[in-house]
């Protein structure tokens, strides 16, 4: 698969965007991880775990998947040269969003000590406190998570970069780190709520610089978008929530049936996770309102093209990270400090589990994408119920263990059954020669390799080995497999990015 179409070089374009903003906020994220683990104890660890883990949910809740319906309606839009109607648009998916939004903000700083004693029993008041703070800023993540996903719909991956991906996390990352070693754990919760604030207001301000140069708007009476927009994006609302709680609901369980120091173990651990899914995600938001125009145009074999080249990548930037921490979880979970290496077991369920559901690709965005994304909320739903189930199960019997089994599931069911309905409808698939040449690629230098040196060596030896060795014969795969992984493609979009700037807006 050599050749090189415009939506894969526009992809390849957002994919670099994206994969940057990516990098920088994973750094972040996981540096914000390891200073409140080695700063805070771990009690105090696993009441900030929890909490965010809250946060995001209900900030998830307040979506009322919009934040997909305005990417989805206006990369419709966009392909029939209708963008004159962004504006209206974006009041229908806004409106309702803001409403709601500041009646959970009230509802979590009203039910804060109820909540504290359901979910962190032992916390003395100090859950409570996080969230009564964390909820005046849920209107905030509101307003980030619609212009941004607004600016995706019209084309451009740079805000979704430069604010959400980059600005916000690294803000939070200086706040916290400062914050913390300053004035201890009590000032946790505001600084790293207060990057919320600057970065709504960018955001939004981006909105309106871009939807103007991307058409004159005209406000028509009798175009009345609210029925198609609502019946599109409300299934969206509770598989949104639904796949939020997969990757959050876990810790805020740990910390209420096993405990706070639990919380926190299973917190550090799945940052990880975080990493790779964050790079997951950069792939998705640049190739989503993509294949939202080649599904417009029931072009399948262009959205086959684009779905299996960018699984590949996505393979490619995620598989040594998982593979490498199924050879030495233990060792780097030694970086988050004394005890946290007990989540080993965990790390290597969720890793393993972690290298099919990326192999999948984006499979849940190419179903939403082709407009079934009720169907979508069906798998979201069985996996929510299968994770939930089986953590009320597991937890108290085996902690952290038992999460991420019930995660593991959850992420197998996820992928394998829009997997099996795209291809029943569409007949697409993620499995071209691109992603099996990635899978081999990957899994030969971090996953074969470490096995055999392991016979050899041990200890610091073998993981500083086989790491080095590891990226020697994986940076010699891609070169001799560039054409065709595709690569050409990233590598020119990369250096077209300051030329880019120049080009149309429909070209970002």
């Amino acid at each position: 698969m050599s050749r090189s179409t415009p939506a894969l070089q526009r992809a390849a374009r957002g994919s670099v965007w994206n994969l940057l903003g990516s990098g920088v906020s994973g750094v972040a994220t996981f540096l914000l991880t390891v200073a409140v683990t080695r700063l805070a104890s771990q009690t105090e660890a696993g009441i900030f775990f929890s909490a965010t883990s809250l946060f995001l949910m209900v900030t998830s809740l307040g979506q009322l998947g919009a934040n997909t319906g305005i990417v989805y309606f206006l990369s419709g839009a966009r392909a029939r040269g209708e963008l004159h109607h962004a504006t209206t648009y974006m009041r229908t998916a806004i409106r309702p969003v803001l409403v709601v939004a500041v009646v959970l903000a009230a509802a979590l700083f009203l039910l804060a000590d109820p909540l504290e004693s359901l979910l962190s029993p032992g916390a003395n008041g100090g859950f409570a406190d996080y969230m009564r703070l964390m909820a005046l800023f849920v209107p905030c993540a509101a307003v980030l998570n619609i212009a941004t996903s607004g600016t995706r719909g019209l084309g451009t991956m740079k805000p979704t970069a430069a604010l959400d991906q980059m600005t916000r996390p690294v803000l939070q990352l200086v706040l916290v780190g400062v914050l913390l070693t300053l004035l201890g754990p009590g000032a946790i919760s505001w600084a790293w709520s207060l990057a919320y604030l600057p970065t709504a207001v960018l955001a939004w301000w981006w909105w309106k610089r871009l939807r103007e140069r991307a058409a004159p708007q005209v406000i028509d009476p009798t175009f009345r978008p609210a029925g198609a927009f609502w019946r599109f994006s409300a299934p969206r609302a509770l598989a949104g929530v639904a796949q939020v709680a997969m990757q959050r609901l876990d810790i805020i369980l740990v910390g209420a049936l096993a405990g706070l120091e639990a919380a926190a173990i299973y917190g550090a651990a799945t940052r990880f996770l975080a990493l790779g899914q964050m790079v997951g995600r950069a792939v998705s938001l640049s190739v989503q309102p993509l294949l939202g125009e080649s599904l417009a145009h029931k072009d399948y074999s262009g959205t086959a093209h684009l779905y299996q080249a960018s699984t590949a990548w996505l393979v490619l930037a995620t598989w040594p990270l998982y593979l490498v921490l199924l050879n030495f979880g233990g060792t780097v979970l030694g970086i988050f400090g004394d005890g946290y290496s007990m989540g080993d077991s965990a790390l290597l369920i969720l890793c393993a589990a972690m290298l099919v559901a990326t192999a999948c690709g984006m499979v849940d965005m190419v179903l939403i994408m082709a407009g079934r994304s009720f169907w979508n909320l069906t798998n979201v739903l069985i996996a929510l119920a299968t994770n939930i189930s089986l953590d009320f199960l597991l937890i108290p019997s085996h902690g952290v263990l038992g999460a991420a089994v019930g995660w593991a599931a959850a992420l197998l069911l996820g992928n394998l059954l829009p997997l099996a309905q795209v291809f029943h409808w569409f007949r697409l698939h993620p499995f071209g020669g691109a992603t099996l040449l990635a899978i081999a690629a990957s899994a030969v230098p971090f996953g074969l390799l470490p096995l055999a040196l392991g016979a050899v060596l041990s200890g610091g030896a073998h993981f500083v080995t086989s790491l080095a060795l590891g990226f020697v014969v994986y940076g010699g795969a891609l070169f001799l497999l560039r054409r065709q992984l595709q690569l050409g493609v990233l590598v020119s979009a990369l250096r077209k990015r300051k030329a880019g700037r120049k080009q149309s807006f429909s070209s970002t």
